[in-house]
Formats: structure tokens, C-alpha cells, sequence
């Protein structure tokens, strides 16, 4: 999954305007202006797409925990280089308030089980024997279920 697929999912999920998403940054101390954000969300291949760096979709999410949570006091988060599903899947479940149980349970109204276990090897540092990569598809699965959630049909 690309950084845009991800925001794009984001934004329909939590019914967010272009504005609410310039807050959204903003929350996180990053300045973008709308314009930004629509290049953001045009789909791969159509004219006006801009892909989304590692750094700014960092910066969202910082700023998507701070909305939905509240700032932290003291310094805030300095937004990652570099972007992994791990992370984001770590910065969502932040978030959204998520104990491993509710991760377990939205995973669950996707028909895909998951143990603590396999959800703690997420957690973890790269160099921990336990560590496990979250895949396309998990992270895809847990925003579906996240959508089913959040967005009822």
C-alpha cells in the first residue's frame, strides 16, 4: 500500500474535508495548503497526482493522533524519514485508542484472525528476535476493518 492509498482510506473512513485535513497537519505543526492535500488524493496514474513523501505522511499521522487524542505536553514527535507498515499501523492504533483487544476484535470483523502474540511482534524493534514485518495485506485488512468501524454502510 502506497502513502496515498492509505490517506485516501483515511479520509473516507473519518468523512474528512480538505480543510479538516490541513488541520489535521497543522495539529502536528506542518504546514500544507488544500491544494496540497487534493494533489495528494487524486489517484495514481491520473493527471495532478503528487505522491505523498514518507516525512509529510508522517506528519499527518502525528497530527491524526493529536486530533484524535489530544496533544502530548512537551516537545512533539519529530515526523519519520522513512515510513514502514509497522509504523503506520503503530501510529493508527495510537490514534484510535486501541488496546490489542480492539485491534484483535476490528481484525475480526474482516474474517482474519490474529493472536497478541503475532500483534506484539509489530511492536517491536527491528533487531528483536520476535519482530514481524506488517505486511500489505494485514494493514490493508485492519483499515477495512477500521472502515466497517468508523463508517457503517
Amino acid at each position: 500500500m502506497t502513502n496515498n492509498d492509505i490517506l485516501r482510506r483515511l479520509r473516507y473512513t473519518f468523512n474528512l474535508t480538505d480543510t479538516a485535513m490541513v488541520d489535521i497537519f497543522a495539529a502536528a505543526e506542518a504546514t500544507v495548503t488544500t491544494d496540497q492535500v487534493f494533489a495528494w488524493l487524486i489517484k495514481e496514474g491520473e493527471q495532478g497526482f503528487v505522491e505523498i513523501s514518507d516525512t509529510e505522511f508522517a506528519s499527518f499521522l502525528n497530527g491524526f493522533i493529536n486530533a484524535k487524542r489530544g496533544k502530548r505536553d512537551g516537545q512533539q514527535p519529530i515526523p519519520e524519514s522513512k515510513l514502514n507498515n509497522n509504523i503506520i499501523f503503530m501510529k493508527l492504533r495510537i490514534a484510535l485508542n486501541m488496546k490489542a483487544e480492539d485491534v484483535i476484535a476490528t481484525l475480526a470483523l474482516v474474517d482474519f484472525d490474529l493472536s497478541k502474540h503475532e500483534l506484539s511482534a509489530f511492536s517491536r524493534k527491528v533487531d528483536n528476535k520476535h519482530y514481524r514485518v506488517c505486511n500489505d495485506q494485514i494493514l490493508r485488512l485492519f483499515l477495512t476493518g477500521v472502515q466497517q468501524q468508523y463508517r457503517p454502510e
